[in-house]
């Protein structure tokens, strides 16, 4: 199966051109070597992603006929990223979650509120 349909098939990317983009801009290798959203994945090849800030591991169990269900991804795909990665993870999407984007104005009382008890 093609590089950016199985990473589409198996959830890691909502579309599939969103992960041929990823694929295009070398974010994602297979083992050691970067690759096309051609290249083809087979059962125990190694998946690194690289996001902002952190870095996304998996090892490929099997190939799926399509796309499948979130709850059965772990028969296709197995994370072996760290621990220390995955923090890295938690700590980015806060950082997400407590910046607003420019020209979005001033927070609400509700936004205000929801930091408050963030801290």
């Amino acid at each position: 199966m093609r590089a950016d349909s199985f990473l589409w098939a198996v959830r890691l990317f909502k579309t599939r051109s969103l992960a041929a983009e990823t694929l295009q801009l070398g974010r994602v290798s297979i083992g050691d070597q970067k690759c096309k959203p051609s290249k083809e994945c087979k059962p125990g090849d190694c998946l690194i992603i690289r996001h902002h800030g952190y870095i996304e591991t998996y090892t490929i169990v099997a190939i799926p006929p399509s796309r499948v269900g979130a709850p059965l991804v772990s028969q296709f795909i197995v994370s072996t990223t760290p621990e220390e990665e995955m923090e890295k993870k938690k700590r980015a999407q806060t950082a997400r979650a407590l910046t607003r984007p420019k020209g979005e104005g001033r927070p609400t009382k509700r936004d205000r509120r929801s930091l408050d008890n963030l801290f």
